[in-house]
């Protein structure tokens, strides 16, 4: 079955249900299903992040090429 039969079928499915507990479950997946992956990621992680954006706003960063040329010197 591809995507769009599915799709149609979940709707059909969904149209005839009276199941509010049924409809409050679907809800649900679908609201974890779109989580920010930015929360998935540790306080850490964040506040580098943070960091390399505002670093890049002002100009200060290395170009790509020159931090492969430092990384491949300690390898």
């Amino acid at each position: 079955m591809n995507i769009e039969s599915t799709k149609l079928e979940l709707m059909h499915l969904l149209l005839q249900t009276q199941k509010e507990s049924l409809l409050a479950k679907l809800k649900k997946v679908f609201e974890e299903e779109q989580t920010d992956w930015w929360y998935d990621l540790s306080e850490q992680e964040q506040k580098d992040i943070e960091i390399g954006i505002a670093q890049a706003d002002i100009e200060e960063y290395v170009e790509d090429q020159e931090a492969m040329k430092r990384f491949k010197k300690w390898h």
